[in-house]
C-alpha cells in the first residue's frame, strides 16, 4: 500500500494552495493531490466551463496573493469580470509555477477515509478511479490528510413528479456546459430557481433571444440580492467594499474583535446610538441596490426584488457580471417569472402550483449542492469528533448548556441579532414540496448537525487534536476565496507542524482543563471547544438569509476572518503601512498578503 506524508482531496482554489503551501514548507515531504475531475481547478474545471460563465469578481481581487492575474499574461482588462476559462488557465498556471502540477491525480475519486488508531494517526484512503471505462481500486495511506472538497462539488438535483415523461433535458447549473446545444436548438426554457446560477442560465439563454419562464419556488428564500459591481451612493467597488475594515465594523462578527478595535466595535453593536449608526448603513447599502436594479419600474422585475433583508444576506448577496442589462430582457418580456411552485412534469410541459403549464424544450435547475463531504468517514460515528454534519446522537459533540451560553454571549453582544427577519411566512424545504423527491442518500432536507470545526478547519476533540492528521479547506462561502484559500492552507501546515502558540491551540491535549505548557496563558481544550460552538451559533444567528445554520457563510466578516487566523499565526495583521487612516479605510486585497508564506517560514524554520 501507497504511504504519502500529505494526501490532499480537491483541486480547486482550497486544494491547490493547502497542497502548494505545505510542499513550498516540506519540499521532501510525498504529497498527492487526488481529483475527481478529469481537470483540476474545482469550480473552473474545465467541464464546469459552461458559456458565458464568469467570475463575480473583476480583475484585481480573485487571485492568489502569490501568483497575481495580470492583464499581460492572461488577456483581463480592468474593470472586467474574469472568464471562467481564464481561470481555469490561471489555477493551472498556478499549480505549475509552484511544482505541484504533476503530484495531481485527475480523475481519482477517494470514496473513504478510515482513521488509524494509535499516537501516529494517519488515514487509509479507498481511490477509485472515474476515468470512462476504467473501474481500478486501490488504497493509499495518508499521514496527514486535507479534505479541499468545498461545498459546491455535488450538486443536489431533486427527481420531479412525472420527469419520466418529460421527454426534454433536464439538468443542474453545474452541467450546463455538456448542455450547451439548447442555447442554439431550444426556442423556450424554463429555469428553476432564484440564485446567481439562476440569473446566469436565464441570461444566457434570453440574451440569445429565447423564452425563458423563470420559476422561482413561492414557498423557498426568494430571488437572492444581486448588485452593479459598484454600489452606494458613492459608487464603491463591492468586492473592496467588503475589505474596507472600517466597513466591516458595521457587521455584528463574534470573532471581529481579533481586528483590535475592540472599543469601535463595542460602540457600533453595544450601544444604542451605535446600533442606529449600524441600521442606517445597512438600509444604504440595501435600498441603494433596490434602486440601481429599479425593481419597480415594472411589474415583472418588482418579482425579483429580494424578500430578505440586506444585513442577514451572505454570500448569496452576488454581483450582476454580464455584458447587458439581465433586468432589461424581463421588462422587453423575453423573460417571465413566476413565483409559484412545480407540483409535477408531463411531456415537454413543466405545471405550476398557480395552475400555469409551460411548454418547454429543456429545463435548468440551480437547486443548490450537497454541503456533506462527499466521501464516507471510518470507523462509523467519527463524523461526530470530526465535527462534519451528522444525525444527533444521545451524546452530542457540544452539551445543550454549551449552546445555550454561546446564544448567551451572541445575543448579549450583538442586541440587534435578537430581532430576527421573517422571509417567507410560507418557508418549507424544497423536498416537502409536493411535486419533488429524491432518490439520493443525501437528502438536503435531513435535520443534521451543522459543521463545527475549530476555526472553520480543524476537529474540536482532543484526541483528534493530538494526532494533528487531519483539516478541512474551504467548508466557508463569501467573496475573499482566493485569500480565504492562502490563509487557511498556512494555517494548516502550521497546525500540521504543531507550531500554532498554546493560546490558539492546547499543548496538552489527554486533559481537557490543562493549560498549554510552553505559556503563562495557554487555552485550554474547554476553551477551545467553545470557541469552536460560539462561531459555529454565530451563523444561525447572523446569517438566516443565508446558509448560517449549516456551515459559515459570510461576506463582510472575511477580512476579521483573515485578521484571526494571521494573529494565530503570529504574523502581522495590520499590513497598510500607512498609520491608522490607511489601516481604516484602504480595502484589503490579495496584493496585501503577499510574502505571508515566507514571513512564516522566517520566524519557524522546517
Amino acid at each position: 500500500m501507497e504511504s504519502l506524508d500529505l494526501v490532499v482531496i480537491g483541486a480547486g482554489w482550497f486544494g491547490l494552495a493547502a497542497a502548494k503551501t505545505y510542499h513550498q514548507l516540506h519540499p521532501d515531504k510525498s504529497l498527492a493531490i487526488l481529483e475527481a475531475s478529469s481537470t483540476p481547478g474545482g469550480v473552473w474545471a474545465k467541464h464546469r466551463l459552461y458559456p458565458g460563465l464568469k467570475s463575480n469578481n473583476m480583475l484585481g481581487t480573485y487571485e492568489y496573493p502569490d501568483f497575481p492575474l495580470d492583464s499581460e499574461t492572461f488577456g483581463v482588462k480592468p474593470g472586467e469580470h474574469i472568464p471562467g476559462t481564464v481561470l481555469h488557465d490561471y489555477l493551472t498556471k498556478y499549480a505549475e509555477k509552484f511544482g505541484i502540477m504533476d503530484k495531481i491525480g485527475c480523475n481519482r475519486k477517494v470514496t473513504t477515509a478510515e482513521h488509524q488508531e494509535g499516537a501516529e494517526g494517519g488515514w487509509i484512503l479507498t481511490v477509485q478511479s472515474t476515468a470512462e471505462g476504467a473501474s481500478d481500486e486501490k488504497k493509499i495511506l495518508a499521514r496527514k490528510l486535507i479534505l479541499a472538497t468545498g461545498l459546491t462539488s455535488e450538486a443536489f438535483l431533486p427527481d420531479f413528479k412525472g420527469q419520466d415523461t418529460f421527454g426534454v433535458p433536464l439538468f443542474h447549473t453545474k452541467d450546463f456546459k455538456q448542455h450547451a446545444d439548447t442555447l442554439e436548438s431550444a426556442k423556450t426554457v424554463t429555469v428553476f430557481g432564484g440564485t446567481k446560477s439562476s440569473f446566469d442560465a436565464v441570461y444566457a439563454y434570453a440574451s440569445k433571444g429565447i423564452k425563458v419562464n423563470w420559476v422561482i419556488r413561492e414557498t423557498g428564500h426568494g430571488p437572492i440580492w444581486i448588485a452593479p459591481p459598484y454600489v452606494t451612493p458613492l459608487k464603491k467597488w463591492l468586492e473592496k467594499l467588503v475589505h474596507t475594515r472600517m466597513l466591516t465594523w458595521f457587521s455584528p462578527c463574534i470573532w471581529g474583535e481579533a481586528d483590535g478595535y475592540v472599543a469601535t466595535r463595542r460602540f457600533y453593536h453595544g450601544s444604542a446610538v451605535g446600533r442606529a449608526i449600524t441600521n442606517a448603513f445597512w438600509s444604504v447599502l440595501g435600498n441603494d441596490v433596490l434602486a440601481l436594479n429599479r425593481y419597480d419600474a415594472h411589474p415583472e422585475t418588482r418579482k425579483l426584488k429580494p424578500w430578505s433583508e440586506a444585513m442577514f444576506t451572505a454570500s448569496s448577496f452576488s454581483i450582476l457580471t454580464y455584458p447587458t442589462d439581465i433586468f432589461e430582457l424581463v421588462r422587453e418580456g423575453t423573460v417571465k417569472v413566476h413565483i409559484a411552485d412545480i407540483t409535477h412534469l408531463s411531456h415537454r410541459t413543466v405545471h405550476l402550483s398557480d395552475g400555469a403549464a409551460l411548454e418547454t424544450d429543456a429545463m435548468v435547475c440551480a437547486t443548490g449542492w450537497k454541503h456533506l463531504p462527499p466521501l464516507t468517514f471510518l470507523p462509523a460515528g467519527i463524523d461526530r469528533d470530526l465535527g462534519i454534519p451528522h444525525t444527533p446522537s444521545n451524546e452530542p459533540l457540544f452539551t445543550a448548556e454549551m449552546v445555550q451560553r454561546a446564544d448567551e454571549e451572541i445575543l448579549s453582544r450583538f442586541p440587534r441579532l435578537k430581532q430576527q427577519p421573517v422571509q417567507n411566512k410560507n418557508l418549507k424545504p424544497l423536498l416537502e414540496s409536493d411535486g419533488v423527491t429524491t432518490k439520493d442518500q443525501i437528502n438536503p432536507s435531513t435535520p443534521l448537525t451543522p459543521y463545527t470545526l475549530y476555526r472553520f478547519m480543524v476537529p474540536p476533540t482532543a484526541s483528534l487534536l493530538a494526532q494533528r492528521d487531519i483539516a478541512f479547506a474551504g467548508v466557508l462561502m463569501n467573496f475573499s476565496v482566493p485569500l480565504m484559500a492562502h490563509a487557511q492552507a498556512l494555517w494548516i501546515s502550521a497546525y500540521f507542524d504543531g507550531k500554532l502558540s498554546a493560546s490558539v491551540i492546547p499543548r496538552s491535549l489527554s486533559d481537557p482543563t490543562t493549560v498549554g505548557n510552553d505559556e503563562k496563558e495557554g487555552k485550554t481544550v474547554e476553551e477551545l471547544r467553545y470557541e469552536t460552538v460560539l462561531h459555529a451559533r454565530f451563523g444561525k444567528w447572523r446569517y438566516p438569509a443565508g446558509y448560517g445554520t449549516r456551515f459559515p457563510d459570510f461576506v463582510f466578516d472575511a477580512l476579521p476572518y483573515v485578521d484571526l487566523l494571521v494573529g494565530d499565526l503570529g504574523l502581522e495583521i495590520y499590513r497598510k503601512g500607512g498609520g491608522w487612516v490607511a489601516e481604516a479605510t484602504q480595502a484589503y486585497g490579495p496584493g496585501d498578503y503577499r510574502g505571508l508564506v515566507e514571513e512564516w517560514r522566517g520566524k519557524h524554520l522546517v
